[in-house]
C-alpha cells in the first residue's frame, strides 16, 4: 500500500524514550500505513537497534545535530505529506491521521497537534512556570514547541532543506502566514517539558539564542509577548499570584542568562530532565 505519510524521527541517544514513541505511533496501524524513518545521529546507545526492532527504517550517522538528522531523514522519505516528530514526544496514529487530513484543507500548508503536558516528576516551581507559560503561549502557539509538525508538499518546498538553525520548529512556523498553518484540535502530542527550573532555564537560553539566529536570517518573530497577557490571566484567575511570581522570577533569570550568553555558539542539546521520572524540586 502507498503510505499515508512519511514520518521522520531524529534521535540522539533516545533508547529510553524511543520505544514509547514508536509504540504510540504504530499501534493500530495497517502494515506500511506510515513510512517511518528514524535517524540515529551520533548515538552511543541502542537507539538504532530499538528502531529496527520496531520494524521501521533506520539511518545512522556519526554526525550529531537535530537539523542534520532531519535533512537526512527527509531525503529518505517516500511520500508526502511529511511529519517531523521528536523522539521524546508522543503522537498516536489517530493524531497522525488527523494531521494528514488537515493538510487536505484548502490553503493549509503546515499543521501541528495541540500539546498535552506530561508534568510527572516536575518540581513545584517548574509546574507553576509551565502553567503560566502554557496559558500565555496557547493562543499564539501553532507549529513551534509541540514536538511535532507536518508539511504538505508545497509547504515542504518552502522550508526544506532546513538551514543550520537550533529551533527548526520555529523556523518552520515563521515561514507561514497565519492562514497557511493550523493547530489541529483533533490531534494531540504528549510533551514532557523540563522537570526543573534549572533545566527550563537552560532550554530557554537555547530558545532565545535560536530566535536571535532566526532574526538574523530574516525571519523575525511575528509577535512578542509582554506583561499584558500575564495581567489578564491574573485578572481572570487563570493563574494564581504565586504562579505569576514564580514565572516572573524565572523570566528575570532567563533574560539575565540570555544577555550573558550573547556571542556564544548556538547549539542544541538533549534535556535529560525530561527523560527521567525522578521528582525534583
Amino acid at each position: 500500500m502507498t503510505p499515508l505519510a512519511s514520518v521522520v524521527i531524529p534521535a540522539h541517544d533516545e533508547e529510553s524514550v524511543l520505544p514509547q514513541c514508536l509504540d504510540g505511533l504504530l499501534a493500530g496501524t495497517a502494515p506500511g500505513e506510515f513510512d517511518v524513518v528514524v535517524v540515529a545521529n551520533a548515538c552511543t546507545d541502542r537507539t538504532a537497534q530499538v528502531a529496527r526492532s520496531a520494524g521501521v527504517r533506520v539511518v545512522e550517522t556519526p554526525l550529531p545535530g537535530k537539523v542534520g538528522a532531519l535533512r537526512l531523514g527527509d531525503a529518505r522519505c517516500r511520500v508526502f505529506p511529511r511529519i517531523y516528530l521528536d523522539a521524546d514526544v508522543g503522537l498516536s496514529a489517530e493524531s497522525a491521521r488527523a494531521l494528514v487530513a488537515a493538510l487536505d484543507r484548502p490553503g493549509v500548508l503546515a499543521c501541528a497537534p495541540v500539546p498535552e503536558w506530561d508534568l510527572r516528576g516536575a518540581g513545584r516551581t517548574a509546574r507553576r512556570v509551565h502553567r503560566v507559560h502554557d496559558r500565555m503561549m496557547g493562543p499564539h502557539r501553532v507549529l513551534a514547541g509541540v514536538g511535532v509538525y507536518a508539511l504538505a508538499e508545497a509547504g515542504h518546498a518552502r522550508v526544506f532543506p532546513l538551514p543550520d538553525v537550533v529551533c527548526d520548529d520555529e523556523w518552520v512556523h515563521r515561514n507561514f502566514a497565519p492562514g497557511e498553518r493550523r493547530a489541529v484540535p483533533e490531534a494531540r502530542s504528549v510533551v514532557r517539558p523540563a522537570r526543573t527550573v534549572r533545566a527550563h532555564l537552560r532550554r530557554r537560553v537555547r530558545v532565545r539564542l535560536g530566535n536571535r539566529q532566526l532574526d538574523a536570517l530574516g525571519r523575525p518573530a511575528q509577535s512578542r509577548l509582554g506583561l499584558r497577557p500575564l495581567v489578564a490571566l491574573l485578572a481572570g484567575r487563570s493563574v494564581s499570584p504565586l504562579d505569576a511570581a514564580c514565572y516572573l522570577a524565572v523570566q528575570v533569570a532567563d533574560r539575565a542568562l540570555a544577555r550573558g550568553s550573547r556571542g556564544a555558539p548556538v547549539a542544541w542539546s538533549t534535556d535529560s530532565s525530561s527523560r527521567t521520572d525522578g521528582i525534583t524540586r
